[in-house]
């Protein structure tokens, strides 16, 4: 979750973004929200809180399985205040909070907060409507992916070595072509193959020089390598390295990757 919560904050411009848990209650049962983790500044006793479900906005969310917003939280009359005392101890006010939802199972609610009461909660709603989903989709991803057996494992392994060198080789014999026409379809069959559609409006635009470079990191090619393959300065690589460990939001060539192959950047 550190990742998303980061992302989370940084695009609300939150005071603190958390998440919590789906656990059983305390009732036979019941359930509710155990909160575990989070970015920001954490003053006091929200680290750790145990939420039941129906009360509280975790446990709102929870029960109406919607995403929903509080202009200030200890005046709102949408939720119970069974935990306004904690809320006041860490001096928070409006709040966004979506359920995470996996296979029509709720598993928990993703939170970000502001110590300042904020009218226009649209777009924050929205970013953590969003962020719900993108967490969904991994847990999904996970899960799916834990089922496979180790032989499976092995196929999809050498069919996406496949899939990605033919990417890679594609992209490189259009750069040698003088004909635009032929090397537009050549780029089109190359994004056919990173599971673009024609009309994909992606989230990350990159340069065709990045794109370049991004499919060769994702056959897992050193930037020499790359600087070689590309006839380009090892300087002008690691250029074109930072600049996608920005547009992606990684920390690393690995993750830069794995988030440029979640957005259908790269097979």
């Amino acid at each position: 979750m550190r990742r998303p919560l980061e992302r989370l904050r940084r695009h609300t411009g939150a005071s603190l973004a958390f998440a919590g848990r789906v656990v059983p209650g305390r009732g036979a049962d019941d359930h509710g929200i155990e909160l575990s983790y989070f970015d920001g500044d954490v003053v006091g006793p929200l680290r750790g809180a145990l939420l039941d479900a129906g009360h509280g906005l975790g446990g709102r969310v929870l029960t109406s399985r919607r995403a929903t917003a509080l202009h200030n939280y200890v005046e709102s009359p949408l939720i119970t205040h069974t935990y306004d005392a904690i809320i006041r101890a860490e001096k928070l006010r409006s709040f966004v909070a979506a359920p995470i939802i996996v296979g029509r199972k709720q598993i928990g609610v993703l939170y970000a907060a502001r110590r300042s009461r904020h009218d226009q909660l649209d777009a924050s709603l929205d970013a953590v409507a969003d962020e719900a989903r993108a967490v969904e989709q991994q847990l999904t991803v996970s899960e799916v992916l834990g089922m496979r057996t180790d032989e499976e494992e092995m196929e999809l392994a050498a069919w996406r070595t496949r899939v990605q060198d033919s990417y890679t080789k594609l992209r490189g014999l259009a750069d040698s072509v003088d004909d635009p026409s032929v090397r537009a379809q050549m780029l089109e069959i190359a994004a056919e193959l990173a599971g673009q559609a024609p009309d994909d409006d992606l989230a990350v635009h990159l340069t065709a020089r990045e794109q370049d470079v991004l499919g060769l990191l994702g056959a897992g090619l050193t930037n020499p390598a790359i600087a070689d393959r590309l006839g380009i300065g090892l300087h002008t690589v690691k250029g074109h390295v930072k600049s996608l460990l920005v547009k992606l939001d990684a920390s690393s060539r690995f993750e830069a990757v794995v988030n440029a192959r979640r957005v259908r950047l790269i097979p």
